[in-house]
């Protein structure tokens, strides 16, 4: 489903135009034209959202409530840290935390049909920079670590986020469920990530080190570092066990899932 006022946007064009190359369908709908909506959804038995939740571009996870009466099940935009098990979060990271929720509630106060994706991080913001803010391609001289840089961390590439949510859109494990994709040779500490890099460019990187106190300083006011406190300093992903029937990779162990090191190859 795209937006019908495209305009002269020649590369969402292109991007459009290679999906219906591989046999998508583009059906054109608009959030401020309920009816669009409505005729779009009911072509369709799962409605999978991808909206951004990014506060560096634009967060419009809200705008999935337009979507919450029309669908016969959902899966909303998330594929993040799960929002249910965030309630401490800080601010202002909170909000996108506390968005996703708020959808998630009028998914379930509706009678919806549904299924969470917990997805962790994502391999493009978090690897390229060896899990530093601001970088998404590794520096062949030098890293900050965020604090003692033990704390582990789940990284997961996008296209295996996508072909998981794939599988578990028909499945009837996944009703109602959240699912959790945790691969387990991708829970990783930053030290861990780095050492990876260093093995491949065959270089110690030079270290510096940025305290918990240090990193709270320079957060103030920005979303996205909120997050990374809460993964980096924390450890919020993998502070807790998951059952075998809401992983991913249990789920699914047909899916060849692409690890850290096969991911930090592409940048040597």
């Amino acid at each position: 489903m795209h937006r019908p006022e495209i305009g002269v946007d020649i590369e969402k064009i292109q991007l459009l135009l290679s999906f219906k190359m591989q046999g998508a369908h583009l059906v054109s709908a608009s959030f401020d034209d309920y009816q669009s909506l409505v005729d779009a959804v009911s072509l369709a038995d799962v409605v999978i959202c991808a909206i951004s939740g990014v506060h560096i571009r634009s967060h419009q996870i809200l705008l999935q409530l337009k979507l919450v009466q029309a669908i016969k099940r959902f899966v909303p935009s998330e594929f993040g840290t799960d929002p249910a098990r965030m309630e401490e979060a800080m601010e202002p990271g909170r909000i996108t935390f506390d968005d996703k929720m708020v959808v998630r509630r009028a998914i379930e106060e509706a009678g919806i049909p549904f299924t969470y994706v917990a997805a962790n991080c994502f391999a493009g913001y978090f690897l390229g920079g060896l899990c530093q803010p601001g970088f998404i391609l590794p520096s062949r001289e030098r890293v900050t670590l965020l604090g003692d840089g033990n704390q582990k961390g789940i990284y997961v590439d996008e296209d295996d986020i996508a072909a998981y949510t794939l599988k578990a859109i028909d499945d009837p494990r996944t009703l109602n469920k959240t699912i959790y994709v945790k691969p387990p040779k991708n829970v990783l500490s930053q030290r861990e990530v780095v050492q990876i890099w260093e093995k491949y460019i065959g270089k110690e990187l030079q270290k510096t080190v940025l305290s918990e106190q240090e990193f709270l300083a320079v957060m103030k006011g920005q979303v996205g570092l909120t997050h990374y406190y809460h993964v980096c300093y924390e450890g919020c992903l993998a502070s807790f066990e998951v059952d075998d029937d809401q992983e991913a990779t249990k789920l699914y162990p047909e899916v060849r899932y692409t690890t850290v090191e096969e991911y930090l190859k592409r940048y040597v």
